[in-house]
């Protein structure tokens, strides 16, 4: 349970101007993670933060922290911090790593191995069409889709995870309070409702020009790898390839034709070094190794004897043997392969929910994942 006063401390850091996640890093680094020792340096020796740093700690605006708290207070919100045992590990490799992310939804779920789609805004019915169907197929074999929620692209893979029944994380360069674009409220409700909206940015914060490229390093980071349908030689897409490509992760492109505009910037990536992709399994098949080394990674994680996650507590304490979801969950499984869809009707829970579940299971080595999105009970 997370202590009021320590999360208060930490939504004061987060709104701290001339504080970015860096400088908040290195200084809980240097005081054990302790938030309130680290902001009572920045008091005393503001340093590079400047001397607005020290006037906003010895007068934060109370209306936006009570906003903040309000926020956080709604079932299903989450700040999400770098000391947190649950903090995404892909997150921590890469440059300049977030200090915190507000959740709404299920933060289980950005454990998942993911797989970032992205591409134009304006994108052709062709370039849609290719978006709903890797998106579709990408995420029936296990890998979690993750965009930006922006217009074309991003928009047509998250819709058609959530038509199929799996869950989607969407980054988000506002506060998680906002949407944008406006046109998207419906989708965001979706988005939460059967997956994660995540923001780097605190309630309340507008869309800015420079928010997308740091909303876009974090798409990157969160996924094994980056999959660009369409996009323009200016587009903000290329700016997500490349950052996923100095993350050390994979780039993908689709090929288009040399009259379509849209496909100059996939063709420039692939002159670059991107992979060239014309079926969803080429993605699954260059990113299962990074998939079963996140696996094992968290499998580590959740053996050790301090370990835990966003499943629930008498999972953890108990074993996830002596918790009744999991055991309705695991005789729902029964003995042969069962695809999600069909457990959702078995169980009546979510498929997030089920998701993050047999996640949890797998790592366990209970549960074991085939082709199709489907699952099976593993012996033991």
């Amino acid at each position: 349970m997370t202590d009021t006063h320590d999360l208060r401390d930490w939504l004061v850091a987060l709104r701290t101007p001339g504080l970015g996640p860096g400088g908040l890093r290195e200084l809980l680094a240097e005081h054990a993670g302790r938030m309130s020792d680290a902001l009572a340096v920045v008091y005393r020796q503001p340093g590079n933060a400047g001397e607005a740093a020290r006037r906003w700690l010895e007068q934060p605006d109370e209306a936006r922290l009570a906003e903040d708290m309000a926020w956080l207070a709604q079932p299903g919100h989450r700040l999400l911090r770098c000391t947190d045992e649950d903090f995404p590990p892909p997150l921590e490799t890469i440059p300049q790593p977030p200090v915190a992310l507000f959740v709404a939804g299920d933060a289980a779920l950005l454990l998942h191995p993911q797989v970032a789609i992205v591409g134009a805004r304006r994108a052709s019915p062709a370039g849609l069409g290719n978006a709903r169907a890797f998106a579709r197929a990408l995420g029936q074999a296990g890998l979690l889709v993750t965009s930006g929620m922006a217009d074309g692209i991003d928009g047509a893979a998250h819709l058609a995870a959530l038509d199929a029944g799996l869950p989607t994380v969407a980054v988000v360069g506002t506060g998680p309070d906002r949407v944008y674009p406006r046109k998207h409220h419906a989708l965001a409700q979706r988005i939460v409702a059967g997956g994660a909206l995540v923001s780097e940015f605190s309630p309340g914060t507008a869309a800015r020009a420079d928010h997308f490229p740091r909303r876009n390093r974090i798409i990157a980071g969160l996924s094994l790898g980056t999959l660009v349908i369409e996009a323009g030689l200016q587009s903000g897409s290329l700016i997500t390839a490349r950052l996923a490509g100095e993350q050390g992760r994979e780039v993908f492109a689709l090929p288009g034709s040399i009259h379509n505009s849209l496909a100059r910037g996939c063709h420039r990536l692939i002159r670059d070094g991107a992979r060239l992709v014309e079926e969803p399994g080429e993605v699954v098949e260059a990113l299962a190794p990074a998939a079963r080394a996140l696996g094992s990674e968290l499998a580590l994680r959740l053996s050790a004897p301090s370990a835990t996650t966003a499943a629930p507590a008498a999972a953890v304490d108990g074993g996830r043997h002596a918790d009744p979801q999991y055991r309705r969950l695991l005789d729902a499984l029964g003995h042969d392969p069962v695809p999600l869809d069909e457990l959702v009707a078995r169980t009546g829970q979510p498929a997030a929910e089920l998701s993050s579940m047999l996640l949890m299971l797998e790592l366990e080595g209970r549960v074991g994942t085939l082709p199709g999105n489907r699952y099976q009970r593993l012996a033991g």
